[in-house]
């Protein structure tokens, strides 16, 4: 398990969010009619309501209007980035990287590039280790990016599956804060069940649903005990807890056990789907769009997933 509270150490914060979601929206009704489906059990199981496909974007393209729209909005000239990290579980290409290939569309002159692959969690840890360079001084900025194209890696037939999963891209700039602000942070990992949510090249996306229900509740509400007990917080101190939008009922379920008040969990898997990687950050795009957060509100994140990993940051605005 990896933690850490803020020390001495720098703050961040987070300094501007972009999403893309494809142009392709499909409606629970197209989807119920294709599998002979009786109306709204789609809605029923997940809490979906509608999702997008892409139909010809590619996986870096999602990701490159997604970075266009946040730096659209972020105080600092590109020339400034020191950094792209992207998480994604769907990336095809092994090199050039996808963050090397953003770093030279978005034509950004210098930056640590790397791809990261953990899971459902993998924006989590994304954001976590463009945190510890900026620490650690390599770099004063950081791109961080979600992106997952799921939509033409599920097999037609497992409709269990393919209703829940959707395309999208998420992407976030995170700056050193000139004032000390909270974060903590709580990752782990582990091997066993990890068989439950499975992906290799060239191969169909395989999950067992009640194995990664189990899961996700048992070990996503632990992380969020766990995490204020760290910071000595109650739930009330908390302006959002933003959680990866996995399955309604999942993270319902999560809410329940912690005794976490609907109107703190943002959710928007009734209208994007479950994006794996890309779910958080594009969730942290609407509430800086709809300015739902200030300056001082404190937020969590929480994100679980394959691997099987689990990951939950909290930090201030």
């Amino acid at each position: 398990m990896l933690t850490m509270k803020e020390g001495n150490m720098r703050s961040i914060e987070i300094l501007s969010t972009g999403n893309y979601l494809p142009s392709q929206k499909i409606e629970n009704k197209e989807l119920e009619e294709k599998w002979n489906l009786e109306k709204g059990y789609i809605q029923k199981r997940s809490g979906i309501q509608s999702r997008y496909y892409c139909a010809n974007e590619t996986l870096e393209d999602m990701a490159y209007q997604a970075c266009l729209n946040c730096m659209e909005r972020m105080p600092i000239s590109k020339e400034k980035i020191g950094g792209v990290i992207v998480a994604s579980t769907t990336n095809q290409k092994s090199m050039p990287g996808l963050a090397f290939s953003l770093q030279k569309r978005l034509e950004i002159p210098n930056g640590f590039c790397l791809d990261l692959s953990a899971g459902c969690n993998g924006f989590i840890n994304a954001l976590d280790l463009a945190r510890s360079y900026i620490t650690l001084e390599r770099a004063e900025y950081f791109l961080v990016v979600g992106v997952d194209l799921l939509s033409k890696i599920v097999e037609e037939s497992d409709y269990a599956l393919k209703m829940l999963l959707a395309d999208g891209a998420g992407a976030v700039l995170v700056g050193k804060s000139e004032t000390e602000k909270k974060y903590q942070v709580q990752i782990e990992s582990r091997v066993e069940g990890a068989d439950s949510l499975c992906y290799s090249f060239g191969d169909f996306l395989k999950m067992d649903g009640i194995a990664i229900y189990k899961y996700a509740v048992a070990e996503g509400s632990r992380f969020l005990k766990e995490i204020l007990e760290k910071e000595e917080m109650d739930l009330d101190e908390i302006r959002w807890v933003i959680p990866h939008q996995s399955n309604l009922k999942i993270m319902e379920a999560i809410a329940s056990r912690v005794h976490l008040p609907k109107e703190k969990i943002y959710t928007n898997i009734q209208n994007v789907g479950n994006t794996f990687c890309a779910s958080i950050p594009i969730a942290l795009d609407e509430i800086e769009k709809k300015k739902m957060w200030n300056k001082g509100d404190k937020i969590i994140l929480l994100g679980y997933g394959g691997g099987l990993n689990t990951g939950c940051i909290l930090m201030e605005r």
